[in-house]
């Protein structure tokens, strides 16, 4: 009895322990990808809006971000292309180029919230709407700013990725 009981204690102190000792996601180290190619180790500043407004976001908010991007966008955007419309990329060029443009956290965020076609004209049936239910608005500032990041500082994000006609 006082075994098991010894052994049941020893049992409840390891897992505590191994909970204690994980690292805090926050904590978690940067994606190597955010740091690298989209050159961000210090946070960066993103236009909020076309009236100067800025916001902060560090490379542990990008690196989540792209995680959003891979779970929700990756599979029509490889690459920041756009496999569904091919003349429309994810560049800050093409970004800039929509109407509305989407070219800031806002405007992006807007866009995922309603999605709507290149020229603003009506929604657009290739990306899902995405509620504050879904993803709350912390988070997709989070993605969206993974976007303009990559957009801005990626090599090839948007072109060059499928063949030219």
């Amino acid at each position: 009895m006082v075994l098991q009981l010894w052994n049941y204690l020893l049992t409840v102190g390891l897992v505590i322990l191994v909970v204690l000792c994980q690292s805090n996601p926050a904590q978690a180290a940067p994606d190597p990808y955010i740091t690298r190619y989209l050159k961000v180790i210090e946070p960066v500043s993103l236009a909020v809006n076309h009236q100067g407004s800025t916001l902060q976001f560090s490379a542990d908010d990008l690196s989540a971000g792209k995680v959003l991007f891979e779970q929700n966008c990756l599979n029509c955007h490889v690459g920041g292309s756009t496999l569904s419309e091919p003349d429309v990329t994810l560049s800050l060029s093409d970004l800039q180029g929509a109407t509305p443009p989407r070219d800031t956290i806002n405007g992006l965020v807007a866009f995922l919230r309603e999605p709507m076609t290149y020229d603003g004209t009506e929604e657009t049936i290739w990306c899902r709407k995405v509620p504050e239910s879904w993803l709350p608005q912390s988070e997709i500032q989070k993605l969206a700013a993974f976007v303009l990041q990559a957009a801005q500082a990626a090599p090839g994000w948007g072109v060059g990725i499928l063949p030219q006609e």
